[in-house]
């Protein structure tokens, strides 16, 4: 079994220095030592969360909430090229945490919640505030649970404006849609780049007007389909960036 990755918000003087110790506390320290009981000699993988992580050895637990490691050298994990974003249509409940987390364990880069014309769901003042702050701890969470070092980005929510803005900047973008009246074509046909930025829109429940896919279509994002059966908007994300991780060698 691979080691259980712990955040860290710098690693501070022991960058860079095999032999180091570094002190885990707080909640990190607690959940290592109160729920995972972590021992003298077990192995830890700390991370940032940004790329930045270090193999560890546990040198001792101490009361409810202290765990000193002794590390080996700082390194840094590269981007992955493509950078692939998902912009995910608001869902109803607690679906949305449920694709920040599919979609970190199987490794999208980005997350950018949408406020879609047809979403039930609306994020405005404290409400909003506290879904996103949830879905950031999700993939916080995911990501340590998949043992990633670098995780994904949970930005602000956007605008269909600014959503299109961001598609126009992309080396590829697309907008998932299951009627193949639309035009769609199959995503796995897709022309990809090797490099630069893949971005894939995600639609609510009641699917993107067509209104919104005029926008989009402007800015240069075509429909595709993933497949024969439809998928739920907590879902797509995922099946989608398993795809294109596939198909753009990111997962050989």
């Amino acid at each position: 079994m691979t080691a259980p990755v712990f955040v860290v918000d710098g690693f501070g003087a022991t960058a860079g220095e095999q032999g180091g110790t570094f002190v885990l506390d707080g909640p990190e320290g607690r959940h290592a030592v109160s729920v995972k009981r972590l021992r003298s000699g077990e192995d830890v993988v700390l991370t940032d969360g940004a790329g930045l992580w270090a193999d560890g050895v546990v040198v001792a637990a101490e009361g409810k909430d202290r765990l000193t490691v002794r590390l080996g050298p700082v390194t840094e994990e590269a981007a992955q090229a493509p950078r692939i974003t998902v912009v995910q249509a608001l869902p109803k409940g607690d679906r949305g945490e449920l694709a920040v987390e599919t979609m970190t364990e199987t490794g999208v880069d980005a997350v950018v919640p949408w406020a879609a014309a047809r979403c039930i769901t609306q994020w405005k003042g404290e409400r909003g505030a506290k879904a996103l702050a949830k879905w950031r701890a999700t993939a916080r969470e995911a990501g340590k649970q998949s043992r990633r070092v670098r995780f994904p980005e949970i930005a602000d929510a956007m605008s269909t404006k600014q959503v299109a803005a961001l598609l126009a900047a992309a080396d590829f973008a697309a907008v998932l849609h299951e009627d193949r009246d639309a035009g769609s074509a199959a995503l796995a046909t897709a022309e990809l780049p090797d490099q630069g930025t893949i971005v894939l829109v995600v639609g609510p429940e009641g699917g993107v007007s067509p209104e919104e896919l005029a926008v989009f279509a402007q800015a240069g994002a075509q429909p595709y389909r993933l497949g024969p059966s439809v998928l739920r908007t907590s879902t797509a994300g995922t099946a989608a960036t398993a795809l294109l991780l596939g198909r753009t060698g990111r997962w050989s």
